[in-house]
C-alpha cells in the first residue's frame, strides 16, 4: 500500500511529495475572499515544478494577492516539463541551489493578449529582483523565517517527516495557512491541542480515498497504485490524506444531519470510560447528551456549533484524555492474537478468550487481568444541543 511507502519516506526523508493542480484548485476554491491583499508563502515549493506556485502565479490578479513568495531548498529534483527555465547563473536542472522567487505582479508581458504560463516564464527569465539564492532553503533557516515574517497565509505541502515541526512553526509565528498532511497527524501531541480548542480544523475538499502525487525518479514504487504517468513522472497514491487549516470556510460551519436515535442495545459503552461507542459517523445519536467515541474520521464532518471535542482515545496525548489516570493503567494490545495473559500490573487472565479472526479491535488487559477491548482508536465529542423526545 502507499501507507507503507510513507513509513519508509519518513525514515528515509523521502518526502517530496508533489501535490497534483486539480486536488489545489478543489480545495483553494473555498478560500478566496482570504487572498486579496496578502502576502503568500509557499515554502516548500520549486516553481520549476509546484504546482502551488502555478496556481498562484497564474491567478495572481485575479486573487488580488500583494506578493506571491516561493521557497525551494533543493532546485528540482524531478523533471519538469512545464516551467523549464534557462537564465544566467542557473542550469536548467539546478538540483544544487536553493533559491527565492518573489512576484509582486504578472502582466501580459509577451503581449499575447493572455496572462498564462509564458509570462511567467518570462517574468522569471528577464527581471533580475524576482529570483534570488538562498543559502539553504530549509523553513527552520532563520534566513526563511524572515519570509514567514512577511506572509499572511502559508500554502504547501510540507515535508511528511517534517509536518509537526512545520506546524509547530507557524503557530509560533501566529500565521494563516493551508497545508497538506496524513489525517492520523490529528492524533500527535503536537496536533490534537489545536484540534480541540479550534485553532486547526480540515479542509472541505477531501474526505476520503488517496490522492496521486508526484514524486522524484529515485522513488520506489513498489506499492499498489505506483506507477509512471504519461508525461514519464513517477507517481504514488497516498491515502489518509486531508488539507488543515485556520483559514475559515462555510462547510465547516455546516450542522452534520442526525438520524439515528440512542438506545442501550445499539450503542455499548466502554468497560473503562463513561462513554458510548459510535462505530460510524452517520450513527451518531440526536438525542445523547453525554460522550460519545467517534473514529478520527469525524472531523471531516466536525462543526463546532454543534459538537464539542473533549478528547482522544489512548494513542500519544495521554495529558488530554477525559479519564487519563484509567486509561494510563492499561496495556494496549493491537492484535487480537497478542493479548497477553498478565497486565502491566502483573494481575493474570485465567479465562482470557481472544475473539473469532477477521476482528477488527483493539484489545486492553486491564489492571486486574481483564480484557477490556475498543472498535478503533476514538475522538471523543459530545453534542451540544441533543434533541429531546
Amino acid at each position: 500500500m502507499a501507507n507503507k511507502n510513507l513509513n519508509a519516506a519518513k525514515t528515509a526523508k523521502k518526502d517530496e511529495f508533489y501535490t497534483q493542480l486539480t486536488d489545489i484548485e478543489r480545495e483553494l476554491q473555498h478560500y478566496w475572499p482570504h487572498f486579496r491583499d496578502k502576502v503568500v508563502l509557499c515554502n516548500c515549493d520549486d516553481p520549476y515544478e509546484s504546482n502551488f506556485f502555478k496556481y498562484f502565479a497564474l491567478r495572481f490578479n485575479q486573487l488580488g494577492l500583494k506578493k506571491l513568495i516561493c521557497t525551494c531548498y533543493n532546485g528540482s529534483p524531478v523533471q519538469g516539463n512545464e516551467l523549464l527555465l534557462h537564465f544566467d547563473g542557473f542550469d536548467a536542472e539546478p538540483t544544487k541551489i536553493a533559491y527565492k522567487v518573489e512576484i509582486t505582479e504578472v502582466k501580459d508581458l509577451n503581449g499575447d493578449g493572455a496572462v498564462d504560463l509564458s509570462d511567467v516564464r518570462y517574468l522569471l527569465q528577464n527581471d533580475k529582483n524576482v529570483l534570488s539564492t538562498l543559502k539553504t532553503g530549509d523553513f527552520r533557516d532563520p534566513e526563511c523565517i524572515e519570509l514567514l515574517k512577511q506572509a499572511d497565509i502559508v500554502v504547501t505541502n510540507p515535508p511528511f517527516s517534517l509536518f509537526r515541526d512545520f506546524v509547530g512553526q507557524l503557530i509560533k509565528y501566529d500565521k494563516k495557512f493551508l497545508i497538506i498532511g496524513n489525517v492520523m497527524s490529528v492524533t500527535c501531541k503536537e496536533i490534537f491541542p489545536l484540534i480541540i480548542n479550534n485553532k486547526l480544523w480540515l479542509g472541505p475538499s477531501i474526505t476520503s480515498g488517496d490522492r496521486k502525487f508526484n514524486v522524484p525518479s529515485d522513488y520506489p514504487l513498489d506499492a499498489a497504485g505506483c506507477g509512471v504517468d504519461e508525461d514519464g513522472r513517477n507517481y504514488i497514491r497516498v491515502k489518509g490524506v486531508r488539507w488543515f487549516t485556520n483559514l475559515d470556510h462555510n462547510k465547516r460551519h455546516d450542522k452534520l444531519d442526525l438520524v439515528c436515535h440512542f438506545s442501550r442495545e445499539e450503542y455499548p459503552m466502554y468497560d473503562n470510560f463513561d462513554a458510548i461507542d459510535v462505530g460510524q459517523t452517520s450513527d451518531i445519536p440526536m438525542d445523547y447528551d453525554g460522550v460519545m467515541g467517534v473514529p478520527i474520521t469525524f472531523l471531516d464532518k466536525y462543526c463546532p456549533e454543534q459538537f464539542e471535542i473533549v478528547g482522544l482515545s489512548q494513542i500519544g496525548c495521554h495529558d488530554l484524555l477525559p479519564d487519563k489516570k484509567k486509561y494510563n493503567s492499561y496495556k494496549e494490545i493491537v492484535r487480537e492474537t497478542d493479548i497477553p495473559t498478565k497486565s502491566s500490573g502483573g494481575k493474570t487472565n485465567e479465562n482470557a478468550v481472544l475473539p473469532g479472526k477477521g476482528t477488527k479491535k483493539t484489545y486492553y488487559l486491564g489492571p486486574s487481568g481483564e480484557i477490556v477491548h475498543s472498535e478503533a482508536k476514538r475522538i471523543f465529542i459530545r453534542n451540544k444541543h441533543p434533541q429531546t423526545i
